[in-house]
């Protein structure tokens, strides 16, 4: 029996000060006109700010609370800071949008907070109990969101594909984690450590159990990522999503997903590595095939960033296939990479978009230099770092994750993907060559949008690609602590 601490509660501040102001804002809305919805916006950027500010002063130690079901650590806090300020800055980019399509609902960011409380509790998972809670309280929400514009029929296929291979990869999480439980007798993560060395060297337990168990946790992971050949929903989700949900689906649970893995893969089941590590390296090698490939044959620009997602969730497989601390390092600061890259990218699309027009094909771009430089320079610069381009934040992030497989005598791996990753540049430079060569359809100025939060921060956005691959120094070092590596 499970008595009540104190101190547990403590520990989970800052889910518990998002939950309250979760609640706090949807009680507020209740009460809010559609004119007055601006309330609903900077409250909800205001909660995200304020749990961010609650993990950065915790210095508390590595400790566990509710008997080992939640971790409070470095690599949680991280995780989370990260996850918070990607989804801040996608509300302030999603303002307008929404705003253009009668969408300026409270649902839509009641939704994506409580998705962001479950990606919380995900990277802080200490046991399979609440990796399934967080992973779920995300997945609902996020069915949700993607079927909000209820007058889009592309928009409820989109959702209904979504749901239905959700839940098959949740039913087949789950039917791994009940075989890991079965082999093992516990669902504590660290107990299953210690448990899976005894079950795997003891003719006497059930080792082919636990095999299976691994092989269901790692399809269920690679669903999650979105990693082929278990990519199907991705790209209908991410055409059909609006473009809103798409940036924030895009983004910030990739980084969830990483911190999921490294919870199942390592703290829970580091004693079967040898078997999971030539999984991830199988998926990798499908990711950046089909994501690459199939990339260059689209012409909508929100399913070529979907199939590169694909690639790029590849590239991340290689650093947690790796196995060691400095590899989960490398596949950290390569999710951090990819989800402010996929920011700007998406940031600029939503520039671009209005009402009736949703600059979704890449003919869209055609001639945007002439039109307006500097946004075009932005676009350049998601789509340089991309394609992984020296200097910009990408090309390092590349070159840490190809390390780290090498390290791990992959060296085959990574001549995979850097085979794959030269193939994918077609597709990035073909935008680029449509902005800067192709004649514009209309050769008016373009039209910015009056929000300034959103013109200063896709600025930024774009500009922080250009200075974080000149100075990712701290970044990486930041990584390397979390995961007690010296830098």
């Amino acid at each position: 029996m499970m008595n009540f601490n104190i101190h547990d509660l403590i520990l989970l501040l800052p889910e518990d000060f998002l939950l309250g102001a979760i609640c706090a804002i949807l009680a507020v809305d209740l009460f809010l006109k559609p004119a007055q919805r601006g309330i609903t916006h900077w409250l909800s950027i205001a909660a995200l700010l304020g749990t961010m500010a609650l993990i950065l002063v915790d210095t508390d130690p590595t400790t566990v609370a509710f008997i080992g079901a939640y971790i409070h650590d470095g690599i949680a806090a991280v995780l989370k800071v990260f996850i918070l300020g990607v989804t801040a800055a996608v509300f302030v980019y999603a303002r307008g949008y929404l705003r253009d399509r009668q969408l300026f609902i409270g649902e839509y960011y009641l939704l994506c907070l409580f998705g962001t409380l479950g990606m919380m509790l995900l990277v802080s998972a200490g046991n399979l109990v609440m990796v399934f809670l967080g992973l779920e309280l995300f997945a609902l929400s996020s069915y949700a969101l993607v079927a909000i514009n209820r007058d889009s029929g592309l928009s409820s296929e989109a959702a209904m594909k979504y749901f239905v291979l959700g839940a098959l990869a949740s039913g087949l999480l789950l039917y791994g984690m009940s075989m890991i439980y079965g082999a093992t007798g516990t669902l504590d993560l660290a107990a299953i450590h210690a448990a899976v060395t005894l079950v795997t060297g003891d003719p006497h337990q059930h080792p082919t159990l636990l095999a299976f168990g691994v092989v269901f946790l790692v399809v269920g992971i690679g669903f999650k990522f979105g990693a082929a050949p278990f990519h199907m929903w991705l790209p209908d989700v991410y055409q059909g999503s609006p473009t809103a949900v798409t940036i924030f689906i895009g983004s910030a649970p990739k980084i969830a997903a990483f911190g999921m893995a490294y919870r199942l893969l390592e703290a829970g089941l580091g004693g079967m590595r040898p078997h999971w590590s030539m999984m991830l390296a199988a998926l990798a090698v499908a990711s950046l095939a089909i994501g690459n490939i199939v990339a260059i044959a689209q012409t909508n620009l929100k399913r070529m960033l979907a199939y590169s997602t694909i690639s790029h969730v590849g590239f991340l497989l290689l650093g947690l296939a790796n196995g060691t601390p400095s590899g989960y390092a490398a596949a950290m600061f390569y999710a951090f990479s990819y989800a402010i890259m996929a920011t700007a990218a998406f940031g600029v699309i939503l520039l671009l978009a209005r009402a009736g027009f949703e600059a979704e094909e890449i003919d869209d771009f055609k001639g945007l230099n002439q039109r307006n430089p500097w946004y075009a320079f932005i676009m350049l610069l998601a789509m340089a770092s991309l394609a992984g381009i020296p200097p910009l934040f990408g090309f390092f992030a590349k070159l840490l994750v190809l390390k780290a497989a090498i390290d791990a005598g992959m060296l085959w791996l990574a001549i995979v993907a850097i085979v794959f990753a030269i193939i994918g540049m077609y597709y990035y430079l073909h935008v680029i060559k449509v902005m800067y060569f192709d004649a514009p359809v209309d050769k008016s100025a373009l039209v910015l949008p009056k929000d300034l939060a959103f013109r200063w921060l896709l600025s930024l956005n774009g500009v922080a690609l250009l200075a974080l691959g000149i100075f990712w120094g701290p970044l990486i070092a930041w990584c390397y602590r979390a995961f007690g590596v010296a830098s």
